[in-house]
């Protein structure tokens, strides 16, 4: 940013009571709660999902082991093998260790015959234990279990459990198909440990939280470098607005302005915004001191002729011319001030634009009638080029006859003596031209760019025997921007022209 004036202010301190909280600060809480809030509702859902997965997938597991030993328990029990067989529960015992389970081989009343596995009591006192009787009871009723429980304390861990009814078949003579009896002769379960699951997922929240924590010190660092390169350029701007409100016109924020990001035309927009006041600072000095010359002449010159009756320097014979210069410089005093008045109303909100049909031609006729005196003292020839008819315009008849007004009485000021006065309306595209023009000194091309300035004069003298001060087309250019009309000039060969438009009807 570059700075022109002197150091930098403080910013103002937030109210009393008000405690200030940064840009900085509000995006960097919030990046960082929703990047905390998306890490724990993708953690909360991946561990959900993965305890389901291997929750389902050790109970399937569990259901097609029991289902193999009950089919082999079914077999061989139609070959003559009992549930105290001692080549059953070696297969049992087998099954157990190869399949990392437990299994528990019961009588339809539940009481355990034989216990085989990992996750049994380290006494192993479990051999005429009975199952609680709830599992036994479901079993029966469904012809299946299947749960997470121990038994009571049966088994050493938390576990889950499947169980199914060990039930006989014969074999149909003619159909060859295995009929069961419908006579349970004996319960099993089967049982996996719970806790490696447990274990399992405690690595993984372990993990997950590592990670977590590396993401967030990972996203802290981006996100501080991110909101960062967001507040400076905003930080820099309020330093330059509060330089630019204690009077540092001068100052522009210059380093962002090449971004084209938001920031970038923030920044365009703050240095047209500044460039705008400072113009029009500069206009309302020398508005002030135009003002204070126009004033400052009239009084000067009614002051030394007052003082110069007074004192007797002016002879008797002299006062009247003198009370008559006097009174001309007072005149001139009243139309200064009047028009300044009709231009603080004409920038300020009390004027409303009206909108209403009138018939401009008739309005400009009007005017060239309450002129006749200054024109006919001059003897100028008149022209007037208007059509036939009526032709009818929007506009507030009141500002128009003002307009027309100003024009010609600086066109017949500015005529030379029998000289020529044209006045001419003509319509095209939907707008009416109204043109005034005079036979006199033509006016240098560097002057017409400044001629509806305020208090510029053609001549650029800012001599007392002058009557006007310099705002009549100004308040002319003003009025007519009021309802986004234009007005032009031209000066060539001695003639100038001066063009402005309405909207037809």
């Amino acid at each position: 940013m570059t700075n022109k004036a002197g150091p930098s202010r403080q910013n103002t301190p937030p109210p009393a009571g008000q405690r200030k909280t940064s840009m900085y600060t509000r995006q960097m809480v919030v990046m960082i709660g929703l990047i905390a809030l998306c890490l724990s509702m993708l953690g909360a859902g991946f561990m959900a999902l993965t305890y389901r997965y291997h929750q389902e997938e050790s109970r399937e597991t569990l259901e097609r082991n029991v289902a193999t030993i009950s089919r082999y328990a079914n077999s061989a029990f139609s070959d003559g093998m009992t549930l105290s067989s001692s080549q059953f529960q070696s297969y049992i015992t087998s099954v157990a260790m190869i399949s990392n389970s437990t299994i528990l081989l019961c009588d339809p009343q539940g009481q355990i015959l034989y216990a085989a596995g990992t996750n049994l009591p380290k006494d192993n006192s479990l051999l005429g234990a009975y199952v609680p009787s709830w599992a036994v009871n479901e079993l029966m009723t469904d012809m299946t279990y299947s749960g997470t429980t121990t038994f009571n304390n049966l088994l050493a861990t938390e576990s889950f459990v499947t169980g199914v009814p060990i039930v006989t078949y014969t074999v149909d003579p003619i159909t060859g198909e295995n009929i069961t009896s419908g006579k349970a002769i004996g319960i099993l379960f089967l049982a996996a440990d719970a806790s490696s699951l447990l274990n399992f997922m405690q690595d993984i929240f372990q993990l997950f939280l590592i990670t977590a924590v590396a993401v967030m010190l990972l996203s802290l660092v981006i996100c501080s470098v991110a909101v960062q390169r967001i507040t400076e350029p905003l930080k820099g701007m309020s330093r330059a607005a509060h330089k630019f409100a204690h009077g540092e016109v001068d100052t522009r924020f210059t380093e962002y302005a090449h971004r084209t990001d938001e920031i970038g035309e923030l920044a365009v927009a703050f240095n047209a915004m500044a460039d705008s006041l400072a113009q029009a600072e500069k206009k309302r000095s020398e508005f002030v001191a135009n003002v204070s010359h126009e004033l400052k002449t009239p009084m000067t010159t009614i002051a030394g002729f007052a003082e110069g009756i007074l004192d007797g320097t002016i002879p008797p014979e002299k006062e009247k011319e003198s009370l008559q210069v006097i009174s001309s410089e007072t005149r001139r005093l009243s139309r200064l001030v009047r028009r300044m008045l009709e231009l603080s109303r004409l920038q300020s909100s009390e004027r409303v634009a009206a909108q209403e049909q009138f018939d401009v031609a008739e309005v400009l006729l009007q005017v060239l009638v309450s002129l006749e005196g200054k024109i006919t003292d001059k003897d100028l020839d008149v022209q007037v080029d208007l059509p036939d008819g009526p032709v009818m315009v929007w506009g507030d008849p009141d500002a128009v006859t003002q307009v027309c007004y100003n024009l010609l009485d600086n066109a017949a000021k500015f005529a030379v003596p029998k000289g020529k006065l044209a006045l001419g309306i003509t319509t095209k595209g939907g707008k009416a031209y109204i043109s005034v023009g005079n036979e006199g000194e033509t006016i240098p091309p560097d002057q017409l760019a400044h001629i509806f300035d305020r208090f510029h004069k053609a001549d650029g003298s800012r001599s007392a025997h002058k009557e006007g001060v310099g705002l009549g087309l100004y308040i002319v250019k003003t009025l007519l921007n009021t309802y986004k009309e234009d007005i032009s000039v031209t000066s060539e060969d001695g003639f100038t022209q001066f063009t402005f438009t309405l909207s037809e009807v």
